[in-house]
């Protein structure tokens, strides 16, 4: 069982590593998201370079590089504990991807791909307090951070057992935003809709 669970956490951050916001952006044409808008390739920035299509298939390919790992593993009978191990190396991957030199995104994507396998509750939950927080002040970084602080409660009323591992999760995220922290806290963010700008 130890030996499936390195084996599966090798090849999260191997799928992980696959950066769709810099493929669409190069199948579309786009500017390098790493070096163009906010400099993070992510679905948000790729919607500020490019539009809905590309943001959305870019959105799709982060979601599902979660999943994968998380379900496959799930099927294969792994511990809760393992499968938080698997869902954060598939976050890392996107964070720090293998075949771009290291220059990911935040992984909010993915991580919300990988809390996908506990049920539709949660990721119903996840999704209408993203979407309420961005609606109300605009903001994608704070909607995200809210999100994530907010997964392990969720995750604990829902089911329990996945708690600690939505939990570890949710430190990776809150960490890979601390620069998008302290612009909030300045005023200095960007709103979703503030296409070109250098933050997100």
């Amino acid at each position: 069982m130890i030996a499936l669970s390195l084996l599966m956490i090798g090849i999260a951050y191997l799928i992980g590593s696959v950066s769709s916001a810099v493929l669409v952006s190069r199948a579309f044409r786009l500017p390098d998201p790493r070096r163009h808008g906010s400099g993070n390739p992510g679905a948000t920035n790729v919607y500020r370079l490019g539009g809905r299509v590309p943001a959305l298939l870019v959105l799709i390919v982060d979601v599902l590089k979660g999943t994968i790992p998380v379900y496959s593993a799930y099927f294969m009978g792994l511990p809760p504990v393992a499968l938080g191990f698997i869902a954060i190396a598939a976050c890392l991957g996107h964070i720090f991807p293998l075949y771009f030199n290291f220059a990911g995104g935040k992984g909010v994507a993915t991580a919300f791909g990988a809390m996908l396998p506990i049920g539709p509750a949660l990721a119903g939950s996840l999704i209408a307090t993203w979407a309420v927080v961005v609606f109300i002040w605009g903001y994608s970084s704070l909607g995200a951070i809210v999100t994530v602080l907010l997964a392990p409660v969720f995750t604990w009323l829902i089911k329990p057992m996945y708690t600690i591992p939505v939990a570890m999760l949710s430190v990776l995220i809150i960490f890979r935003h601390k620069e998008n922290i302290q612009r909030l806290l300045k005023g200095e963010e960007s709103k979703v809709w503030d296409k070109g700008k250098a933050n997100e």
